[in-house]
């Protein structure tokens, strides 16, 4: 990719400057993204832009690097092990007199800013790259969604254990219980929403939805997230932003468990989730779990509640995960080879 001609604080001008005004506290404006960050692969397209995989450049002067001590960190023991510092970058084209990709990652940013939770996928920069007029945005490189995991059962994946899945339950609890601490409702859980890194550490991403809630906003009245995973009072009025997490949770848990999403047969979900048509793997604690998860608004339990139940106190340990993982890549590289999967039955 071509270099900078000129330095950002040089460039900034005319209609990026206004577009980028409103990012003005949260960009590490001395910084070239250009000059730290070097190999991009795109990984995944979406509707805001595209994410590339990247890799630090380990001579670049990375204590100029505005980032979180944490991440800091991460990249220094990277770096002085000899490991190459991979990250993820998420691409957002600037228009000019189009702000509505710009105020979504202002919101963001501001809703996360200075919050940490293993469980929850930050943004660890944001630079503003003059070749393309676009916003470069860094995150922790990740290594596939949990909607992918999902896909490759129908490929022989072995994913319907009920310790594994209390461990994925697990973690969307900590992060929805962080995140209702600072009082924010995330609204769009899924597992399209939800990545695992290379330590096992399933996270949620994506507060495009994501609201505070405050005493004088306690209640929102906008149809968000995806039919399968919502909450049915989103689809009924007004409701509190910061119990319908929790409905998503034991959607996903039922995703898990059948290998697709509830009520993808039909345009007329219920209150309840339908039967798991294998019950035999899933022990009494497993269907009390759901059974909470879909209960009415006013008595479902808190995701703190829910860390405390019985069946998530039986997840499995996160070297487990890490193995899923494997088994995701064989299965993969086996069907690009035209190979039966590793994980398929007899």
């Amino acid at each position: 990719m071509a270099q900078t001609p000129i330095t950002p604080a040089q460039r900034y001008a005319g209609w990026v400057a206004a577009a980028v005004a409103p990012l003005e506290e949260f960009i590490d404006e001395p910084s070239d993204p250009r000059d730290f960050y070097d190999d991009l692969r795109e990984i995944a397209e979406g509707e805001s832009g595209s994410v590339f995989a990247a890799t630090l450049v380990p001579d670049a002067p990375l204590h100029k690097l505005r980032l979180p001590p944490l991440v800091k960190a991460r990249d220094a023991d990277d770096v002085s092990k000899g490991r190459d510092v991979l990250v993820a970058i998420k691409c957002v084209t600037l228009v000019p007199g189009e702000n509505s990709k710009v105020s979504d990652v202002s919101r963001e940013c501001g809703l996360l800013r200075g919050l940490w939770c293993e469980q929850v996928l930050g943004l660890d920069a944001l630079y503003v790259d003059l070749v393309e007029d676009s916003l470069w945005i860094r995150m922790e490189l990740m290594e596939r969604s949990l909607a992918d995991v999902v896909g490759l059962v129908e490929e022989g994946l072995r994913l319907q254990e009920p310790r594994i899945i209390a461990r994925f339950a697990s973690d969307m609890l900590h992060a929805l219980d962080y995140l209702q601490r600072h009082h924010i409702a995330h609204r769009d859980l899924r597992s399209d929403n939800l990545l695992l890194n290379r330590e096992g550490v399933l996270k949620l991403t994506d507060f495009s939805n994501a609201v505070l809630v405050t005493p004088d906003t306690p209640l929102a009245t906008d149809p968000v997230g995806v039919m399968f995973w919502q909450a049915p009072e989103v689809r009924s009025g007004a409701y509190d932003p910061l119990k319908i997490d929790v409905w998503s949770v034991g959607a996903t848990v039922w995703e898990l468990a059948e290998g697709t999403p509830p009520f993808s047969d039909t345009q007329q979900p219920a209150d309840r989730w339908p039967p798991i048509s294998n019950p035999t793997p899933y022990p009494p604690s497993f269907q009390e779990f759901l059974h909470m998860c879909s209960e009415p608004a006013a008595s479902r339990p808190t995701p703190g509640d829910l860390l405390e139940a019985p069946y998530v106190q039986k997840a499995c340990g996160r070297p487990v995960i890490v193995q899923i993982l494997a088994r995701c890549t064989a299965i993969e590289q086996a069907l690009q080879a035209g190979d039966a999967p590793p994980d398929s039955p007899p």
